[in-house]
């Protein structure tokens, strides 16, 4: 039985996977922290546990994610850009375009039917547009982050939000909440000003259907509701069981068991 783990640390959730073969063993989320080397261990360890896999039978493990190179007892690490993709062709191979919303950048990945790194378009220069971005909206309005997707399906047109750098767009925030403006507008303004950003780099890098979205915010109905009404297409969620935060430690998972693999041959 080969045993093969991911290990995924993101700027503010980090993930793990435990794979055996095609079966998904354990997957396990947990904040990042300062110390990624000490938050790889400690979810690492508690994917093991969940798997009931003692350390030494796992053949491989490749870490992924912001702090890759920081996961001390990994054999590799791969872009997070190779393992998104391949994470979702496995959980879905008819996927073709990868949207992943990270907390600190946001990515649009083109896959090829092998679930191979065809082209990307990243956004990394500024919040607008990701996780990080949904998270200081959410506090400017004193609301939690799933009651965000819940309120954007509430009456109320949606409020234009015309700044799209965070920190102005917090002050835009700011003076509609003071105008009296109800929230659901404001959110679903949010959403908008979101899925505007998402879709033009889209755009640049074309779409080829199946869309799917992976990353915490693919969790939120409303940012989903918003880009397909950009995008004007329906996205491809992924089956029962499939976490989409887990998707880049799951390719990692995978990619490791291709390494064992090559090596054996």
């Amino acid at each position: 039985m080969l045993i093969t783990a991911g290990v995924d640390i993101g700027s503010t959730a980090s993930k793990s996977v435990i794979l055996s073969g095609d079966k998904i063993l354990a997957q396990v989320i947990g904040p990042s922290s300062t110390n990624p080397a000490k938050t790889a261990q400690e979810i690492y360890q508690r994917a093991l546990s969940q798997a009931g896999v003692p350390e030494k039978e796992v053949a491989f493990v490749v870490g992924t994610g912001y702090g890759r190179a920081q996961v001390p007892f990994a054999h590799t690490n791969i872009s997070e850009l190779s393992c998104h993709g391949r994470g979702a062709h496995f959980a879905l191979n008819s996927v073709r375009t990868v949207l992943d919303i990270g907390g600190q950048d946001t990515k649009v990945i083109s896959i090829d039917q092998n679930g191979n790194l065809l082209d990307f378009a990243m956004n990394d220069k500024c919040a607008a547009g990701t996780g990080r971005f949904l998270e200081m909206m959410a506090r400017v309005l004193d609301l939690g982050l799933a009651q965000l997707g819940e309120m954007h399906f509430q009456e109320g047109e949606p409020c234009v939000i015309g700044n799209m750098c965070s920190v102005f767009a917090e002050s835009e925030v700011i003076n509609l909440v003071n105008e009296g403006i109800p929230l659901p507008r404001i959110v679903k303004g949010l959403h908008l000003s979101l899925a505007g950003r998402v879709a033009s780099l889209v755009k640049r890098v074309g779409m080829e259907p199946e869309l799917v979205i992976t990353g915490g915010v693919a969790k939120n109905r409303g940012v989903i509701d918003a880009i397909e009404g950009k995008l004007k297409l329906k996205i491809t969620g992924f089956p029962d069981g499939v976490d989409p935060q887990i998707i880049g430690a799951l390719g990692a998972a995978l990619i490791a068991r291709d390494q064992v693999r090559a090596q054996a041959k």
